[in-house]
């Protein structure tokens, strides 16, 4: 807690000075000169307090954390200073980037959102917190069969599986076509991915295509209603159990993130079928969609632990960081998350 010690001394200082006697320090505390060198304690600290120059996501720890969550502070935040990425910091970047103006939805810290950050500083504002996201209650929601309800779905680290589902309102507001192949050519919801990740992909088949490979994008974006439709159709063909192994319930679909592509080739004949994972494409999909923040996100020998059937053609964008980290631990996304759980 060096950070918060560094702001509280000044202010520790200013009491000492003020009070020749602790018999006395109520009544200094009490004073218009004392209010004053208190209000210029605070004046000090927010002067001295600036938006880290640091790339930070929910789970990181150190001492930018807490630059973070200190600057936050200063417009109008109330985080408690530690030094872990916590929901709340995530909660905080999110509802900030929403008010802002030039920042991507994210919750996490890049530079355009310290650039932000920075002009609430230069101009001297303050935010309102949770007006543009609502701080998540204390009690989360469940859904009708009883599944969690994710508190802020513009986390680009959200797990959403069969223990936590998005909320059925939710469209993602920064949906875009990714500048990739697709085997359609209607202009369908299921082009669509949100920014971040519609960019990564981009460059994910650059990549490929320099390789000398064709990937095709199959299906993004999809909404709740959308997922209903889908698995009804599924249950009724296959029972309701056994759809749910390779059929996600109404909100517990990754697609409706914006941040999951299904992708193909034509070795398949654009299919999406595990033999995907055996072709050139497919293998050069698994070992190099990690450098461009991607992963599979259903894995191959971990279905008790995603809950579903070995996918190779789905891919969940998670950053850079995270998706290498998850790719060369050889673990879920579950596991991944289970590590700053316990």
């Amino acid at each position: 807690m060096q950070l918060l010690s560094w702001i509280i001394f000044p202010v520790v200082c200013l009491m000492l000075i003020t009070c020749p006697s602790h018999e006395s320090l109520k009544e200094n505390t009490d004073s218009k000169a004392f209010k004053q060198l208190i209000t210029q304690a605070e004046s000090y600290v927010k002067e001295e307090t600036t938006p880290p120059d640091a790339y930070l996501q929910k789970f990181d720890q150190d001492e930018n954390v807490q630059l973070l969550k200190a600057a936050l502070n200063q417009i109008g935040y109330d985080l408690e200073l530690s030094d872990f990425y916590d929901e709340e910091l995530t909660w905080a970047v999110t509802d900030f980037q929403i008010q802002s103006e030039n920042a991507s939805i994210s919750g996490i810290y890049d530079e355009a959102t310290k650039e932000e950050l920075l002009s609430y500083f230069k101009e001297d504002k303050n935010i309102e917190p949770g007006e543009g996201l609502a701080h998540p209650p204390e009690e989360p929601e469940v859904t009708e069969a009883g599944t969690e309800v994710v508190g802020n779905p513009y986390d680009e680290l959200a797990l959403v599986n069969k223990s936590f589902a998005l909320p059925e309102d939710y469209i993602p507001e920064d949906l875009m076509v990714p500048d990739v192949p697709f085997p359609f050519t209607e202009d369908l919801p299921k082009k669509y991915m949100r920014e971040n990740a519609a960019h990564a992909l981009e460059d994910l088949f650059d990549a490929a295509e320099d390789a000398g490979l064709e990937l095709f994008a199959q299906s993004g974006y999809r909404s709740y209603d959308r997922q209903v439709e889908v698995f009804s159709a599924n249950a009724s063909q296959h029972g309701e159990d056994y759809a749910n192994t390779f059929s996600a319930r109404p909100g517990e679909s990754e697609h409706q993130t914006g941040l999951a592509m299904d992708v193909t080739s034509a070795e398949v004949n654009l299919e999406l079928v595990t033999e995907f994972g055996e072709t050139e494409e497919g293998k050069w999909l698994a070992e190099n969609a990690p450098e461009f923040g991607f992963i599979i996100r259903f894995p191959e020998g971990k279905e008790d632990i995603t809950g579903y059937q070995y996918e190779p053609w789905h891919v969940r964008y998670v950053g850079e960081k995270t998706a290498k980290y998850v790719t060369e631990k050889g673990i879920t996304f579950e596991e991944y998350i289970e590590q700053f759980d316990k």
